[in-house]
């Protein structure tokens, strides 16, 4: 069970505090964070690209000229795929882009996720983060204060005062355990845990098995 230090919002050290091993301690394996992130990746695809077929470009019904005696090679509708505007072939059409990955493999791939910013020194546990109004330079100056670039930051509980605060910060992205992806967590740099989301978050994925 790791022991981390925990801070305050000024980067002050004021305690500390054990991990769950099995949440924050799992070793690390690419192939399957690879896997959960292209299967999370390609869900957002809205996957509505299309072209038309014959059977849908306008015209066509006549024959554009008669078979024989013109000079000219012979065509049956304007709508073929050899003529400007006529119909694409095997063009793209709409379809769902999103395959199926067993939740097992979703709650280790988080598990793994989270254990690699432990395990890369870039997890910061913080006490709590307490701003006097939502507005963005309150929260600047926090995120200043405990080094932060781009990172995600975990709170117990939706906090519309940190969520604006935090909005128009580049790079910062606020969030609660409930709504935590692969990734979230591997596309920021650092992660950043309010004391009061850890138990939220190490019983979210600590119940299920792996």
């Amino acid at each position: 069970m790791a022991t981390v230090k925990v801070y305050d919002q000024n980067k002050q050290e004021c305690g500390e505090i054990a991990l769950a091993s099995d949440v924050f301690e799992v070793e690390v394996r690419p192939e399957i964070l690879n896997l959960v992130v292209r299967s999370q990746m390609a869900a957002k695809r809205a996957g509505t690209h299309m072209t038309k077929t014959r059977g849908l470009v306008s015209g066509g019904g006549v024959k554009p000229w008669k078979q024989k005696g013109t000079g000219r090679a012979r065509a049956g509708s304007n709508r073929s795929p050899v003529w400007r505007g006529g119909a694409i072939l095997f063009g793209p059409s709409p379809r769902d882009y999103s395959f199926k990955v067993n939740s097992k493999v979703r709650v280790l791939a988080m598990k793994m996720a989270l254990s690699s910013h432990l395990a890369n020194e870039t997890l910061l546990v913080v006490k709590s983060i307490t701003l006097p109004e939502a507005k963005t330079k309150y929260f600047a100056n926090v995120a200043n204060a405990l080094g932060l670039s781009k990172a995600l930051v975990i709170i117990s509980a939706e906090d519309v005062t940190l969520m604006r605060s935090s909005r128009n910060i580049p790079g910062l992205t606020v969030i609660t355990p409930e709504r935590l992806s692969v990734l979230e967590i591997l596309k920021h740099k650092q992660l950043v845990i309010l004391e009061d989301a850890l138990a939220p978050v190490q019983a979210r994925f600590a119940k299920k098995g792996a």
